[in-house]
């Protein structure tokens, strides 16, 4: 299957190889990510980056492998990088005759002489193991590949200078062992390839300019270090394996590897629905698998989690909980999904889901009022798929504790108002929702009072725990009138004067009538108190105001702050991050508050879809974080986003389904 292809025009063309991006994942945290054109552009760029304490402690081992063809006497250098704004080596693109995505493998395809050369690369799944695999598919004589091994030993975050790592190397029967010295990584990793000469070196490439750092204001220079020369000689029809890993015995045999990888994802596919979805939805499909990673815990030893986005973001909770309904239960990985909710009810505390884990693997953070909440919709989601009353049974003492520390009072000031039943969260300097920048002591959305969507959850979570508390013949009373009081209350949010809800009540400002897509959830959620009326008006507003080609914008155009472009130098970015900046994943709770209004598929597919279209572009076959709030949209951000990817399954799924199914029967 080849959903994403690039012709030899646009393989040509370094605006558009140089923007699209590929990614390969290996289920444990670890990843290798590059651009079409292969000139790293990105601090996160590169071959092995590898998971030392997984799923996190992600380590830049390997960066790229600079091939040069000799064919027929001539040279063809298959690499490009850039070393300053205006300079770029190497002339790949000259040769690139073509590129394609089988499943989630790239492959490029160069054009030398009248030889035709074909690379793959894809990882191990279970493994920090990196395979780029030739196959010369068409040559009237040998052609020699000489591929220039260039290493680093870095968090995937940071930069290296010139003799900045101390690198030994030993060789091996059929590789090199690279051990390097004077950093937090002290275990060696490999570079093996079989019926080839590898020439140990040491060189050191200073500059290295990554545009996107430079766009984003980070540090834009790099240096890796050339440890080898690899070299073979192939036939036609030959192939070559060199394959870059932290193990020391990997499986040698490249095109057995492959074809593993290739059974793996078929077996993704292999639900009914999926295996007769549109190809772009497969391809969805099997990018959700991507970001579903292993999280042992002291409880669970083979727990499970998501990270929330490539290449930089670790695993959140709240990203967790959003993503597992379209990353699991749409594509019927229903033992993952229990694991990730079983992972997460062993990390409760003070009744609180965590946030955020630390790259550096210290304790997680709690500040959070809505991942806890939207826990309670996950469960939801998960029972009403699967039926499977013993999860229910286990995490049921778990969500009644989140309730009573919710009902008493928890971290940051989040505690149920008597007053009027509905939850009050934050206090000065802290950001408790999804819209969470902080420079330094400056909370950029602060939200602090009764946030419209955390307090939809709330009600929501409360009809959750009557539902299920009910059917295991627990007493439902307290639930109930906790429910009844906050429903009554549910009505301050609604603005006659404007037609949509207020974004935050009670806030130290008062109440707050921004035009914000926060309302969306609390129109999407199985226990919503709007009115059909109430719920077109909100639908209509946000159409008419926040959506766009690839999601909602955070802010309306019009509103004080509003942002229209995302970039520049950190501060920048985090201030236009929620002013106006578009989320692809907000584009889930607008389909189903739509087909809840008004119950056409048709319609409500026709906002979808540009959104689906998005994987063609910039992060490959997947869907990127956000992009700017003005035309053209341009996506922005993580090129792979957890949310993004789940919320588009989901949503093309209830839209498949030709409507709603957000009941909670348990029949």
């Amino acid at each position: 299957m080849a959903t994403i292809a690039l012709d030899r025009g646009l393989c040509s063309t370094p605006e558009v190889t140089e923007a699209r991006e590929w990614l390969v994942t290996n289920g444990i945290g670890g990843y290798a990510s590059g651009t079409v054109a292969g000139t790293l552009t990105r601090s996160y760029h590169g071959l092995l980056i590898a998971t030392m304490k997984p799923p996190l402690g992600r380590t830049l081992l390997v960066s790229q492998l600079a091939a040069t063809a000799i064919f027929d006497g001539q040279h063809y250098d298959l690499s490009r990088q850039q070393q300053g704004p205006d300079q770029t080596t190497g002339a790949g693109l000259a040769y690139l005759e073509h590129f394609r995505l089988e499943g989630t493998t790239p492959v490029w395809t160069y054009l030398c002489g009248d030889a035709l050369l074909e690379k793959r690369i894809w990882m191990q799944p279970g493994a920090n193991t990196t395979y780029v695999h030739y196959n010369l598919r068409r040559a009237r004589q040998t052609l020699k590949l000489e591929s220039a091994v260039l290493v680093n030993c870095r968090n995937h975050h940071a930069r290296t200078t010139v003799n900045g790592i101390d690198f030994r190397t030993r060789l091996l029967p059929n590789g090199v062992e690279i051990l390097p010295a004077g950093t937090s990584v002290e275990t060696p990793f490999y570079v093996y390839a079989q019926n080839v000469t590898i020439v140990p070196r040491t060189i050191w490439h200073a500059d290295f300019y990554l545009t996107q750092e430079a766009y984003r204001g980070e540090d834009e220079y790099d240096a890796n270090l050339e440890i080898a020369i690899v070299s073979a000689t192939l036939e036609a029809g030959d192939a070559l394996s060199v394959i870059v890993t932290t193990q020391p015995d990997p499986e040698l045999d490249g095109e057995r590897a492959y074809w593993q990888r290739v059974a793996y994802e078929k077996r993704l596919l292999a639900p009914r629905h999926i295996k007769a979805a549109p190809p772009s939805i497969q391809q969805l499909a099997l990018a959700a698998d991507q970001f579903i990673v292993t999280r042992s815990t002291p409880e669970i030893a083979d727990g499970k989690t998501i990270i929330a986005g490539y290449p930089w973001f670790a695993d959140w909770g709240r990203d967790t909980m959003i993503s597992l309904p379209g990353l699991t239960l749409v594509t019927e990985r229903f033992a993952i999904a229990r694991q990730l909710l079983q992972t997460f009810a062993g990390l409760i505390n003070r009744g609180m889901l965590p946030n955020t884990f630390p790259e550096d693997g210290e304790a997680p953070e709690y500040n959070t009022v809505d991942a806890t909440l939207w826990f309670f919709e996950a469960v939801r989601a998960y029972l009403t798929v699967t039926g499977d009353h013993q999860l229910i049974k286990e995490l049921l003492p778990a969500l009644h504790d989140i309730i009573t520390w919710h009902w008493q009072g928890t971290r940051y000031g989040i505690r149920v108002d008597p007053q009027d039943g509905l939850l009050f969260a934050g206090e000065p300097g802290v950001q408790l929702t999804w819209m969470d920048v902080k420079i330094e002591n400056e909370v950029i959305t602060p939200r602090t009072g009764k946030p419209v969507e955390v307090n939809a959850l709330w009600l929501n979570a409360l009809h959750v725990m009557i539902i299920l508390s009910s059917a295991l013949g627990k007493d439902v009373s307290a639930y109930r009138q906790l429910a009844e009081t906050a429903t009554r209350s549910f009505n301050r949010f609604w603005n006659s004067r404007r037609g949509y809800c207020y974004d935050v009540l009670d806030s130290p400002a008062g109440d707050d009538p921004t035009l914000r897509p926060n309302q969306l959830i609390a129109a999407a959620l199985p226990y919503t108190p709007f009115s059909t009326v109430q719920l077109r008006q909100i639908v209509d507003i946000c159409a008419r105001r926040l959506v766009t080609s690839y999601g909602l914008r955070s802010l309306a155009p019009d509103a004080p702050g509003y942002t229209r472009h995302y970039g520049g130098p950190r501060e920048e970015r985090d201030r236009a991050y929620h002013q106006g900046t578009v989320w692809m994943w907000l584009i889930g709770p607008f389909v189903q508050a739509h087909l809840r209004a008004y119950n056409d598929p048709k319609a409500t597919h026709s906002y979808l879809q540009p959104v689906i279209d998005e994987l063609h572009t910039h992060g490959l076959g997947t869907l990127s974080e956000i992009a700017d709030g003005g035309p053209p949209f341009t996506p922005r951000g993580c090129i792979a986003q957890a949310w993004s990817v789940a919320e588009v399954l989901r949503a093309w799924h209830l839209v498949n389904l030709h409507g709603i199914r957000d009941s909670i029967s348990l029949s």
